[in-house]
Formats: structure tokens, sequence, C-alpha cells
């Protein structure tokens, strides 16, 4: 049998725009590939809504990398895919991960992002996101980041972390292999970039890295993130 993919889903409160997600996802589905969603007790009917589209909706605690541990725990495909609920992966993306996988002999990696949204400083962010993963071979969840399921279990998942657990798991991963980085340009939503302010965001977000970088706890970051 020819590799699947399951594409991991954590989600809460996106009940307004998860149906067009999984919908977007339908073709990667009808070719064999595993949709779960985890959600993380969303008060807005995220779960129904995601029912129909995906092949399994789960339930767990709030925080990403509780909920992705939770959908990786559940998955029966070959490699992991986890995806934000506001971002689209690009038409082949099972080509590309699967043969990118295989001819590279990685066991883990990333797509390239295109920031959807109207301010222009959206595309200097995605071009300094690709571009600092690149030299670092760190990858962040907006990248859509994918692993073999014996890489995965090899590191123990993502760590219970509050913040940071799509960094701390890149850096699992680099004692495996380099990561395979695709040029292939995911979309994902500008919304959080918007919300707050481009350049505040970039700002709060490089300054967090930094404090984790230099120990901060995960937990009193968290607290900081989300105000």
């Amino acid at each position: 049998m020819s590799p699947r993919l399951s594409i991991v889903i954590p989600a809460l409160d996106e009940a307004a725009g998860i149906g067009a997600t999984l919908a977007a996802l339908a073709p990667l589905r009808a070719a064999g590939h595993e949709l779960i969603v985890v959600d993380g007790g969303s008060r807005d009917g995220t779960p129904v809504a995601a029912q129909p589209l995906a092949d399994r909706v789960l339930v767990a605690a709030r925080g990403r990398a509780v909920q992705m541990n939770a959908g990786a725990g559940a998955a029966s495909g070959d490699v992991l895919v986890f995806l934000h609920a506001d971002t689209r992966l690009p038409a082949g993306a099972d080509r590309a991960v699967l043969d990118g996988l295989a001819a590279s002999g990685t066991s883990w990696g990333r797509f390239d992002v295109r920031i959807e949204g109207r301010s222009p400083l959206l595309a200097l962010v995605a071009w300094l996101m690709n571009r600092r993963s690149r030299l670092t071979g760190i990858a962040t969840g907006d990248q859509a980041m994918f692993v073999t399921r014996a890489a995965f279990a090899a590191v123990g998942g993502f760590p219970a972390l509050a913040l940071m657990e799509d960094i701390a798991l890149s850096k699992r991963l680099k004692r495996v292999s380099p990561p395979l980085c695709l040029r292939t340009r995911i979309v994902t939503s500008g919304r959080r970039w918007e919300s707050r302010g481009v350049v505040r965001t970039i700002v709060l977000m490089w300054w967090l890295r930094l404090r984790y970088f230099l120990g901060a706890s995960p937990e009193h970051l968290r607290r900081i993130y989300y105000g």
C-alpha cells in the first residue's frame, strides 16, 4: 500500500472556518489520507461542524501540544501533518511530503508559508519566517510541520508546553535528521498579526522566542502572549 498522511488539526472555537478548511482537504481524504480534528473545548460547535468532513473528531484538554499529541495517538497514517485550522495546504501536498521525505532521506519537515491578509508587511513576515527556518532548522506550527510516525514516537511527541511546543519539537527532531524545507507554499491567515498590529506582533514573537531560549517558563510566556 502507498504511504498515507494523517492530517491532525487542533481547533478551538473555529466553527466559522473549520468547514472550509476541511472541505479544502477533501481531495486528500478522497485519495485515502486521514483527517483528524482535535477540539480543545470549543463553545461554538466546532466539533459538530467538523464531524461530517473529518475521519475522526476528538476532544482533548485545551492546548495545542496536548491536542496534537492526542491526534497523533489516534492516527493510522505513516506521516503526521500538523495543520492549523486557519491554514490551507497546496494542491499535491501529499506527493510533496511523501516524495520529498523519500528522496531526501529525512524524517520530518515543513512548508514555506504565505500569510494572507491586508497588510503588505505580511509578505515580509512570511519571508523572514521561511528564511529563519532554513537557517536554524527550526519550524513553527504556521508552516504545517510533518513527521514520520516513527520519528515522532522516537522523540516522544510534542513536549507538554503551554507555548513554543513547535520549537521544542523541532529541536528534538533535529537530533533525528535535518528538516526537509519544502519551497511549496501553504497559505495561512494573517488574522493573528492584523488583530494586534503586524509590527507589534513581530516584536512580541521575537521577544517571546528570545525569552524562551534564555530559559523563561512557557507558561509565563503563554500568559504574556494571550494577554
